[in-house]
C-alpha cells in the first residue's frame, strides 16, 4: 500500500523537451558548417558539368553526397528544434514523421558524435603539385584562404576591435570569429561585411582575396584594374611590405619599374614579373595567373581598338 493517505492532483506532464542551450549553440554550429558544405558540393557539381571529362559516374557521386548531406542537416535541424525547447510537431509535417518517430530517429548524444567524426568535402585547390606529393606548410598558408584570413586578422588587429565584438556584431559565438579570422572555416560574404565595416577596413580591397578563397569567378569589367587590386590586397595581407623589401626579397630579379607597373600601371607586365610578385607576397601564381591572362587579353583588345579608331583611311588624302 501506498503510505500516502491523499495522493493530491497528478503533476501535469512536460510539453516539451528540457532546453539545451549549449547543444542548441552546437547544432547551430553544425548547420552553419554543413551550409559551407552545400556550397563547396554546389561547386563541385557545377565544374563537373562543364568538364567533358567527367564522367557520369563522378557527377552521381557528387549528387549522392549532397543526399547524404541533407540526411545529415535533418537530423541536426530536428535535434537543434528540441533542444531550444520547441515542439517537434512543427517538424513532423514537413518530415512526414510523427513526433514519437522523430525522437527515436535523431539522438540527441549521436548528432554531436557523428559530426565530430564526419568528413568535409573540400574545395579542391588550383595548384599543380602532383597528386602524390603532401603540400607542405608553407604552400599551405599560401593558400587562398589564408591569405584572407591573414588580412582580416590584420585588419581586426589595427582597429583594435576585439573578437568578442566582432562576434557580437556577427551574432556568433566569438570562437566561431576565431576559427575564421585563423583560416580554419570559410568566410561568407555577410560576415566579411560586417568585420571590415566593424573594423573601418576596405571592402573592395577584401573581395578579390575572398572570391580567390571562395572561388567566385571574377565580373570586374575592367581586369587590369582587378589584377592590381588583387596585387594590393596580397600586399597587405603580406604585412603591406615597401618597394624595398619586395625587390630584396625577390634579389631584385625584377626592377623597381616592373613593381610599380604590376601596382600601378600603365599596361600589364609579362607574367614571370607577375609570378615571381605573387610569390614574394605570399601566394600562389596558380590563383594570379587567370586573372594576369585576362588583363593582358583585354589590354591588348583595346590597345587594337585604339589604334584602329585612330587609323586615318587613305581616302581622306584626296
Amino acid at each position: 500500500m501506498s503510505t500516502r493517505s491523499h495522493p493530491g492532483p497528478r503533476r501535469a506532464s512536460r510539453s516539451g523537451p528540457a532546453v539545451d542551450a549549449g547543444r542548441a549553440g552546437r547544432c547551430t554550429e553544425y548547420i552553419r558548417d554543413i551550409a559551407e558544405d552545400f556550397t563547396v558540393l554546389a561547386d563541385a557539381l557545377t565544374h563537373g558539368t562543364y568538364d567533358t571529362s567527367a564522367s557520369t559516374a563522378d557527377l552521381l557521386q557528387t549528387v549522392i553526397e549532397f543526399d547524404t548531406l541533407v540526411k545529415e542537416a535533418i537530423g541536426v535541424l530536428v535535434v537543434r528544434q528540441r533542444s531550444q525547447g520547441e515542439p517537434l510537431s512543427a517538424l513532423a509535417p514537413l518530415l512526414d514523421r510523427t513526433e514519437d518517430r522523430l525522437r527515436k530517429k535523431y539522438d540527441l548524444q549521436a548528432i554531436d558524435q557523428n559530426h565530430a567524426s564526419r568528413r568535409r568535402p573540400r574545395r579542391a585547390a588550383p595548384t599543380t603539385r602532383p597528386p602524390d606529393e603532401p603540400p607542405t606548410t608553407k604552400d599551405l598558408l599560401r593558400q587562398p584562404r589564408q591569405r584572407l584570413a591573414c588580412a582580416l586578422t590584420r585588419m581586426r588587429a589595427r582597429s583594435g576591435i576585439s573578437q568578442r565584438v566582432l562576434a557580437e556584431h556577427m551574432n556568433v559565438d566569438p570562437s566561431y570569429v576565431s576559427r575564421l579570422l585563423s583560416g580554419e572555416r570559410d568566410v561568407s560574404w555577410q560576415h566579411l561585411k560586417i568585420i571590415t565595416d566593424t573594423c573601418d577596413g576596405n571592402t573592395d580591397l577584401m573581395k578579390p582575396l575572398w572570391e580567390a578563397a571562395a572561388r567566385v569567378r571574377p565580373a570586374d569589367p575592367d581586369p587590369a584594374r582587378y589584377l592590381r587590386t588583387y596585387l594590393r590586397a596580397l600586399q597587405y595581407a603580406a604585412g603591406s611590405p615597401n618597394d624595398k623589401r619586395i625587390l630584396t626579397s625577390l634579389q631584385h630579379t625584377i626592377t623597381q619599374a616592373e613593381l610599380h607597373q604590376a601596382f600601378d600601371g600603365p599596361g600589364i607586365p609579362a607574367w614571370p614579373v607577375i609570378a615571381q610578385l605573387t610569390t614574394a607576397l605570399q601566394s600562389l601564381p596558380d590563383i594570379t595567373h587567370p586573372l594576369w591572362r585576362q588583363a593582358r587579353s583585354n589590354t591588348r583588345s583595346n590597345t587594337r581598338s585604339n589604334t584602329r579608331s585612330l587609323t586615318i583611311p587613305a581616302e581622306a588624302f584626296g
